[in-house]
């Protein structure tokens, strides 16, 4: 199977989810993207090592990076290779003593290792053509500044009674109004019609 390498294009609040963020990973060299529904400590943690800041204690995935140091485990890469029922399922490919080990972990937990262990986050190309939203060249990329244009919104419940068409038409406005945690709920939308 194809493998794709993925980078963090942002984060977001979520505005739906109280306490939850969307993050956006994002194809290396193409023009999808990832959306991932985290909770907010993994962000914090996310952020914190992506804006190189130094807590006063260590995070959770401070401590387990310097445990993993300890005992000569390295992260060798962070692998997505499951997506069911909207949750990703991840793989951590670990090595010790030349040995390599596979670690089942959350996306949000092996984005903040990959940060900190500065190994590579790669995904399946089955998985971003079920999952993954293509971006149009049109619209400019995403950032974490700045307030977002949102979407038109629609309650979640009210998506059974909208036709395939206009998902598709909704999940680009949200996709164009880079409202990604809304994209997402409307791709799994999208995919469990088309698994039905």
């Amino acid at each position: 199977m194809k493998r794709l390498r993925l980078e963090i294009i942002g984060m977001s609040y979520s505005q739906s989810q109280s306490g939850a963020y969307a993050l956006i990973l994002g194809e290396v060299g193409g023009k999808r993207r990832l959306p991932i529904i985290i909770g907010g400590f993994e962000a914090q943690s996310i952020a914190i090592e992506l804006e190189k800041m130094k807590p006063s204690r260590p995070l959770t995935h401070d401590l387990f990076k310097s445990f993993a140091e300890n005992y000569k485990i390295n992260i060798r890469e962070v692998v997505i290779d499951k997506f069911h029922e909207g949750i990703f399922f991840v793989k951590l490919i670990c090595e010790h003593d030349g040995e390599s080990t596979e670690i089942d972990a959350r996306t949000s937990d092996a984005v903040a290792l990959a940060i900190r262990f500065h190994c590579p986050i790669y995904t399946y190309e089955k998985i971003m053509t079920e999952a993954g939203i293509l971006m149009d060249e049109n619209v400019p990329s995403f950032s974490t500044e700045g307030k977002q244009e949102e979407a038109p919104k629609k309650k979640d419940d009210d998506l059974k009674d909208v036709s395939l068409n206009e998902l598709h038409e909704l999940l680009q406005k949200a996709v164009e109004a880079e409202n990604y945690e809304r994209a997402s709920i409307i791709r799994d939308e999208i995919q469990r019609r088309k698994k039905s």
